[in-house]
């Protein structure tokens, strides 16, 4: 579908330009926005490079695992129904501390690992090796729903890629958006938060 918007307005932009005499600035937009895009890619390589190998570190040196221990008291309150020591558990953390720092790349492979996991244990469920509530299959389960939203609202408190953009583009005090970036993400999470508990109990 995004396919589609994107062709579609770069299409009507050209065709606009063409009958308003503006080709020569589309040429130029092209071949400037080419070059911008490319400078973007190798700061955002560098940046979440740099965090993505710290987040390796912290997960050969234990760090992960005890932060695991420490909002495991979260993790049961978000998914009541996940079974204690569960795969999806571990992942599910790693995704949300990745989250919390801003490192949203790096928090997608875990994402990509936890959702798995969920769907294997639903496939538990359906084959009644495991209690709950059995979802037809092709739906999504009650867990499944609540890491995704929390995933997509989630806290962050170092927001790493806006930093980079903010950086890149220029910004005077690029880290001057981190007060509002919390505030908002706060917001965002406990509204999330609230409506996966009242979606839970309907």
């Amino acid at each position: 579908m995004l396919n589609y918007l994107w062709a579609g307005m770069i299409l009507i932009g050209i065709i606009f330009a063409a009958f308003t005499g503006r080709m020569p600035d589309i040429t130029n937009a092209a071949i400037d926005s080419s070059k911008e895009a490319i400078t973007l890619c190798i700061t955002m390589m560098g940046v979440m490079s740099f965090w993505v190998g710290l987040m390796e570190i912290a997960t050969k040196a234990g760090i992960i695992k005890g932060a695991s221990k420490k909002i495991r008291p979260i993790i049961r309150f978000l998914f009541p129904r996940l079974p204690t020591g569960h795969p999806a558990e571990e992942h599910i953390t790693t995704n949300i501390i990745a989250n919390v720092l801003g490192l949203g790349w790096a928090a997608t492979p875990a994402g990509l690992r936890a959702m798995d996991e969920l769907g294997k244990l639903e496939e538990d469920r359906r084959s009644h090796r495991l209690p709950g509530t059995v979802r037809p299959k092709g739906i999504a389960s009650n867990e499944m729903c609540t890491f995704l939203i929390i995933n997509i609202s989630s806290l962050q408190l170092i927001p790493v890629n806006v930093i980079a953009y903010r950086s890149q583009y220029g910004s005077v005090n690029p880290a001057a958006i981190v007060g509002a970036g919390i505030i908002s993400t706060a917001i965002s999470t406990a509204v999330a938060v609230i409506y996966c508990k009242i979606m839970d109990r309907s």
